[in-house]
């Protein structure tokens, strides 16, 4: 009688499938690629080891996807392999169609407030702000109902 492979099996395979991927791609990037990936993800590169070593369940969360494509250059055949793979291991969290977006990078210097808990709400309004604006650049709603002056 034959056993049939556990979900969670196929699940491990498939994450080990698109890690190894990823770590293919990397190796043929230049140097520092991975260190310039961990501080895009606000991470460290044991971070970006443990999700591109297969051996290590850590899956890779969904809302890093376009920040990995877009800085280790993804190739469109390794892209739809890579993500064919991670929609095998995450079927319920992988986007069903991958829509590029253009981005452009903006760094900003802000002080250490030197307090862990206030250097996250400091992060979090930033991000928050940025969303807001750019909701009003486009014309919808910001979440909070107000637009922000300036913006048409």
């Amino acid at each position: 009688m034959k056993i049939a492979a556990s979900p969670a099996m196929a699940d491990n395979t498939a994450v080990a499938d698109y890690k190894r991927i990823l770590q293919q791609v990397l190796e043929r990037r230049p140097a520092g690629t991975r260190q310039r990936l961990a501080e895009r993800l606000g991470k460290n590169r044991s971070f970006i080891s443990q999700i591109t070593n297969a051996k290590y369940s850590v899956p890779i969360p969904a809302n890093h996807l376009e920040s990995i494509f877009e800085s280790c250059h993804l190739l469109p055949a390794e892209r739809e392999s890579f993500m064919t793979a991670y929609r095998r291991a995450h079927p319920h969290r992988a986007p069903k169609k991958w829509r590029r977006h253009a981005l452009a990078e903006l760094r900003l210097r802000v002080p250490d407030l030197r307090d862990q808990r206030k250097n996250k709400e400091l992060d979090a309004l930033l991000h928050e702000r940025c969303a807001e604006f750019y909701d009003s650049c486009k014309g919808a709603k910001p979440k909070n109902g107000r637009k922000l002056e300036g913006a048409s």
